[in-house]
């Protein structure tokens, strides 16, 4: 779903480690404004600078310039993977993703992101299409419940094996996620099949819902 777009002659870090990937970041100075996909999946070594962190306790310049190579130099970037990024924490994210135009992102298997991430990244992307959380196990009801009204245009989103959610979520997107076409909750313990049921009917349009159960059988309706 995600291609990198780097430019030609900068290494693409999808393993690359964080010096290397400052290094790249930097290369693309005079492409910034047109850099518009980015894939750094499973780039596990990718830290946050630490005033990234402190900055995102509310104690500095909430919307700062960059201090050299940082993804916030990317103000075109349409398309963010991040997958398996699993030094990330809600810090980070809050204050890294600020993409006001990003429309495809992934989050998945980040063991860090919490309910407190989910609505910052929500504040920060309110354009987003596509979204997938899957592995999350961390996000929960609450998370969903203040984050889904920020994302009126998601068309498509995965939450698999996020253990922590129940049909609450589904209800929550139901109200806030008019557009949703396609919805992944394969293990997702907390989610049986009257809820999807429900939520199918709140949300007829909907062409694709994924729920493999736990114990149980791989299930996909399609319209």
């Amino acid at each position: 779903m995600y291609s990198s777009g780097w430019p030609a002659g900068a290494a693409e870090p999808q393993h690359g480690r964080g010096r290397e990937l400052a290094q790249a970041l930097g290369s693309v100075h005079g492409a910034q404004s047109q850099l518009a996909s980015l894939s750094l999946a499973h780039c596990s070594s990718l830290k946050p600078r630490p005033e990234l962190e402190h900055q995102a306790s509310g104690t500095k310049d909430p919307c700062p310039e960059p201090q050299g190579p940082s993804l916030l130099m990317l103000r075109a970037l349409q398309e963010l993977d991040l997958t398996a990024c699993s030094k990330l924490t809600d810090a980070s994210l809050a204050k890294v993703l600020q993409f006001p135009q990003l429309r495809q992102l992934s989050l998945s298997l980040l063991p860090e992101l919490t309910d407190k991430g989910l609505v910052a990244v929500a504040g920060g992307c309110p354009s987003l299409e596509h979204l997938a959380l899957s592995h999350c196990s961390r996000v929960s009801d609450k998370g969903w419940a203040q984050a889904a009204s920020s994302w009126p245009r998601l068309q498509h989103l995965n939450l698999s094996s996020c253990s922590q959610l129940t049909e609450q979520t589904l209800d929550a997107i139901g109200q806030a996620c008019r557009q949703l076409r396609v919805l992944d909750v394969a293990m997702c313990p907390g989610i049986n099949m009257a809820a999807i049921r429900r939520f199918q009917a709140q949300l007829p349009q909907v062409s694709c819902v994924q729920s493999r159960f736990v114990g149980g059988a791989d299930l996909t309706l399609t319209l």
